[in-house]
């Protein structure tokens, strides 16, 4: 027998991703994506593969090469197949037949196309495209700048002028366009400075489902309204009132309801998603989940998964019935609706569901389902028995010879009686007896949800002789709504004490962690709330802060969110500085001791690398211990999308720091 090894960061190179399962109308036919990172070319490879939910054979793959293809959808009678593919540069709208064959490029725009949604008798399919104002949807694609092109101002007027994402903004509007599948004729449905959403086509075939935000005043506006709008005339009908945010719409099969997720942003960006019914012949609009303290949608956070694509409301066959996803006490689940308001958990375990399908049917869904110990793979779910049958395993032969470490969750109470959530993960070659040295992992958000799934960070750890802790503390997902909303205006306060309450609770109930060798690290909030930990105790022998924030007054101007995300979190501004530094991390600055890595992105524009650079400089000044690492080329999202190369120094730069000092 092959003796096992633990894992390393370099790993993640023969580790593969399955994402968006799409279940054909007959409830048999299954397409998914398959995503892998190719070492020599330092980049990520996408590729569609099929199986039948029936015969549960090996998967067949269905395209080939070193690109990105992705987003697959069913035509409605399950002939042929929509995808998207940067085989010709930029991501364009494709086409293959479900028989075989090649496939046939449809969209040619000049910034690329996405989001393919058919229509309802499969002879056209609607997209998203973005353009600027002298560009047309069916223009040739842009030719790449030449090297030698001076380089021009950019003019700015507007606050929104920055994403992370994105980068600047370059005058691109979304817009929604349709081709005709036969022909490759292209029209445009939206126009004017606006940006528009595509969801779903009705079933009548007259009118699509889109959301955008209409407001004259976008810096400060935060809606994001339903629209109708005809196919024929182009008007914008609006079904939702502009006072909340909503999105994931779709279509029951008889075109009489609309489901949709959204919330009127009671509680800011901390507010939970419900579920929306719009009875589309009364016209009117209500919530089915006013009352449940439900979060619909996936919120929970990983570092692997590629692709991963949350379905809005999969309705049932009987326009009455329909399946979501939920995000609930450190899960993923799937849950059974009505719109009489009925609803229960179908698939309720300790797992994250990343993925849901059911190809419009009530007894079946293909589910893609990570644990801490299991990287992904997809599953058929038979709803009435609530078994689950294992589809792919497309990691089978490497971790066959790989040792990973289990995440035991626990539950506690903070010093003020709250109830907790957590987890520990024991180092992989575990002895009893021995002590190991423990690191406590702190996610961002701060309104997202460690969950039970898989982290290569932790493994990583784990393989290296370390015990994991990750909690939820105050101000995460999945525990209902007043506790997301109990960080705002405490950041550093009752957070603060929820980690700190877990560090304690864990040495008295796990006695192999050695209380001498304790090391901390997060990322976004995550960094944050690593800084201010050191700022506040030294308990603590080595700290990695990531894409950090250390000084809410500065963040307020340079952060692509900074001037409202200041107010909603913090509930100050500049009209308020003493509150905004009595916040900030670098106030503490004086009492940092513990050896400090500071790891950040250069085009980071969510916690912008001033807030690092900060940070460094003033515990250099102090002689403190630190380290500063920059990465370029890289964003906010580097830990979970970023250039591979870049993704595994990171791991290997955290794993040296407390090897170092642990």
């Amino acid at each position: 027998m092959k003796e096992k090894r633990t894992i390393t960061p370099e790993d993640l190179y023969k580790l593969k991703s399955v994402s968006d399962p799409q279940l054909a109308a007959n409830g048999e036919d299954c397409l998914f994506v398959e995503t892998q990172m190719l070492e020599k070319e330092n980049k990520y490879c996408s590729n569609l593969f099929y199986i039948n939910t029936k015969e549960k054979n090996k998967p067949v793959q269905w395209t080939f090469g070193e690109n990105r293809n992705s987003s697959p959808r069913w035509s409605p009678d399950g002939t042929q197949i929509a995808f998207v593919s940067d085989r010709s540069g930029k991501g364009q709208i494709y086409v293959m037949d479900a028989k075989g064959g090649e496939a046939r490029q449809l969209t040619k725009c000049p910034n690329g196309a996405s989001n393919p949604v058919w229509s309802p008798d499969g002879t056209r399919i609607a997209f998203n495209a973005a353009l600027k104002k002298d560009e047309s949807v069916t223009s040739a694609e842009k030719k790449e700048k030449k090297e030698d092109q001076p380089p021009v101002p950019l003019e700015v007027e507007k606050m929104k002028y920055k994403s992370d994402a994105s980068g600047f903004w370059d005058g691109k509007y979304t817009h929604i366009a349709f081709v005709e599948v036969e022909n490759g004729k292209i029209e445009l449905l939206t126009s004017e400075e606006n940006d528009f959403q595509l969801h779903s086509w009705s079933p009548c075939g007259k009118k699509l489902a889109i959301t955008a935000d209409l407001s004259e005043e976008k810096d400060t506006s935060f809606i994001n309204d339903v629209f109708f709008i005809d196919i024929e005339t182009k008007k914008l009908q609006k079904i939702t009132s502009g006072t909340g945010s909503f999105g994931h719409v779709t279509w029951s099969p008889n075109g009489k309801y609309l489901g949709m997720f959204g919330h009127e942003k009671e509680f800011k960006n901390a507010t939970l998603s419900k579920i929306w019914i719009y009875e589309t012949e009364m016209e009117k609009l209500h919530c089915l989940t006013a009352d449940s303290d439900l979060l619909v949608g996936d919120y929970a956070i990983g570092d692997f998964q590629q692709g991963a694509v949350t379905p809005g409301i999969l309705w049932g066959e009987d326009n009455h019935s329909f399946y979501f996803l939920a995000t609930d006490h450190g899960n993923t689940v799937v849950y059974y609706g009505t719109i009489d308001g009925e609803l229960y958990p179908a698939l309720l375990d300790r797992q994250h569901v990343y993925g849901l399908t059911t190809g419009g049917k009530i007894d079946r869904a293909v589910v893609a389902i990570s644990r801490p110990a299991k990287p992904g793979d997809l599953h058929f779910l038979n709803v009435s028995t609530g078994e689950l049958e294992q589809l792919t395993n497309v990691n089978e032969e490497f971790l066959n010879g790989i040792d990973l470490a289990e995440a035991e969750p626990f539950e506690f109470q903070s010093s003020d009686n709250w109830n907790l959530h957590g987890w520990m993960m024991k180092p992989v070659n575990f002895k009893e007896g021995e002590k190991y040295p423990l690191i406590l992992e702190i996610h961002g958000g701060p309104h997202a949800m460690y969950a039970n799934t898989y982290f290569h960070e932790f493994q990583s750890l784990a393989a290296q002789g370390f015990a994991v802790l990750f909690i939820n503390p105050r101000g995460s997902h999945g525990y209902g709504q007043t506790f997301v909303d109990a960080v705002r205006g405490d950041y550093g306060g009752k957070d603060y004490e929820d980690i700190m309450d877990a560090v304690d609770h864990v040495l008295v109930s796990f006695d192999f962690i050695d209380s001498d060798r304790l090391g901390v690290t997060g990322g976004s909030y995550g960094g944050f709330m690593t800084n201010w930990i050191v700022g506040h105790t030294n308990r603590f022998k080595a700290a990695v802060t990531q894409r950090s924030i250390s000084n809410w007054i500065s963040f307020y101007g340079v952060s692509d969110i900074g001037y409202y995300f200041t107010d909603w979190q913090i509930k100050s501004g500049l009209h308020d500085v003493t509150t905004l530094w009595k916040h900030s991390p670098l106030a503490y600055v004086d009492n940092i001791e513990t050896p400090l890595l500071i790891l950040h992105s250069e085009k980071d524009f969510r916690c912008p690398i001033e807030q690092a650079e900060q940070l460094f400089i003033a515990l250099k000044d102090r002689k403190k211990p630190t380290k500063f690492i920059r990465f370029p080329e890289a964003n906010h999202e580097l830990s979970r999308s970023g250039k591979p190369n870049l993704r595994i120094s990171r791991l290997n730069y955290i794993i040296g720091w407390f090897k170092d000092y642990l």
